[in-house]
Order: structure tokens, then C-alpha cells, then sequence
């Protein structure tokens, strides 16, 4: 691991003084800056991109009709995770979108990630690979494909004991969400048809069926380290 990256769990970004507008999920931390127009989001985007120092450790930036959603995360060649960069990043952040009068709202943060199911996760990797024209992550090639373009949502191999009675596999997918936030997602999910397939590894995550079987995760990294 490069000498100059310290990494931190979850939970230290979490009780870091002054990040109370970031959230971490599964790919990273992040928030979300309202903006009125897309004027102001332009401002805010130039704004980072004037920081001192910003392309030695860049955010990722998604601009939207109603506003901006930054994340932060730390990706080596053997670390995909939070460190102490994103924390001190996050706070300049902070800073110059208070300067432009925004704040950043948690509650609208969430990622996912599709999770294909197979008894060799290796036999259909390559498939994914080639289909999607992803690349393995650099810290877990074994297990991860990601979008060299940054733009598709990762996609984690799971292993099965057995393949499903008609010889299929199995694709769901995993919603990250806020730790805050997690039950009260669920709960909306049961709420709207759904049903608990399996609850026994939550906070960590719960296992959702739709009314035809499809299952979706609701994950979140409480407990995770």
C-alpha cells in the first residue's frame, strides 16, 4: 500500500469532526449539493476544481438537473476504501460549497452493485468481463469487475453452493444506503409488496424479495468493520 495513503474505517470517517453532510456506502463517501440552477451547480464543480492540490486526489462529481452529487474514495493497487484523504478532502469540500450557501443532504446518498451467483465464480467472469467491457478491481480481481469508465455500477461474484433446481444462476442486486437510513428502506420495501427473505445478517444487510422472487440487498456498512 502507498506509504502516503492511511486508511480508516467507516466508522472513524463517520466520527471525523465536520463531515456531518457525507455518508459512506459501498463506494465510498459521499453527498449531495442542492442546487437551484445549473449555473450554481457549474459554480460549485469550479469551485472544487479550484482547491489547491485537488487533481493529486480527485472526487468523483455527478452533475443533475437538481443538483450534485460528490464521492470520495480511495482506490490503490491493493486499497479500495476510505483514508484519511477523503476526510480532509470532504471538509475543504464542505467549506467552499457553504461559501456558495449549500449544504449537503445525506439523505439523498445511496449506490449499488450487481451481484451474479455461480458455483465457480471464475468459470463466468471472463463473460461479464467481455459483455460489459469492465475490468477487475485492482484489489480484488478474484471477486470484482468495475467500469474503467467509472460510470456502470460494480459488479461482485458470489459464490453458490449449488446452482437453482433449472440449472440457472443467480443475479440480485445490493442498494447501499446511509446506516441512518437502512430500516427505514426496508421497511418501505416490505410496505410496498415486498417480503424478508433473510434478516440474520443485518445492519449489515437484509435479503428483500419482490412479489416474483426477485431479490434485492439492502446494505449499508454498519458492522462491516
Amino acid at each position: 500500500m502507498t506509504d502516503a495513503i492511511e486508511p480508516i474505517r467507516a466508522r472513524d470517517f463517520h466520527e471525523a469532526e465536520g463531515v456531518e453532510d457525507w455518508r459512506v456506502v459501498g463506494d465510498g463517501a459521499c453527498t449531495f449539493f442542492r442546487t437551484a440552477s445549473f449555473a450554481d451547480a457549474v459554480r460549485l464543480v469550479a469551485a472544487i476544481g479550484g482547491l489547491e492540490g485537488i487533481d493529486r486526489h480527485r472526487p468523483d462529481i455527478d452533475v443533475r438537473s437538481d443538483g450534485v452529487t460528490v464521492r470520495l474514495i480511495t482506490y490503490t493497487a491493493d486499497y479500495f476504501g476510505m483514508s484519511k484523504l477523503d476526510v480532509e478532502l470532504a471538509l475543504r469540500i464542505s467549506a467552499v460549497a457553504r461559501d456558495l450557501g449549500l449544504s449537503g443532504d445525506p439523505s439523498r446518498v445511496q449506490s449499488f452493485i450487481i451481484v451474479p451467483g455461480a458455483t465457480d465464480p471464475a468459470d463466468v467472469m471472463p463473460f461479464w468481463r467481455a459483455v460489459l467491457g469492465y475490468e477487475p478491481r485492482r484489489d480484488s480481481p478474484d471477486l470484482d469487475l468495475v467500469d474503467p469508465g467509472d460510470r456502470g455500477p460494480g459488479f461482485w461474484f458470489e459464490a453458490m453452493d449449488e446452482l437453482r433446481p433449472d440449472g440457472g444462476g443467480s443475479i440480485h442486486i445490493a442498494v447501499w444506503v446511509p446506516p441512518d437510513q437502512a430500516e427505514a428502506r426496508v421497511a418501505a420495501a416490505l410496505a410496498a409488496g415486498g417480503r424478508m427473505v433473510r434478516d440474520d445478517f443485518a445492519p449489515a444487510w437484509w435479503t428483500l424479495a419482490d412479489a416474483a422472487g426477485n431479490e434485492a440487498d439492502v446494505a449499508s456498512v454498519a458492522t462491516r468493520d
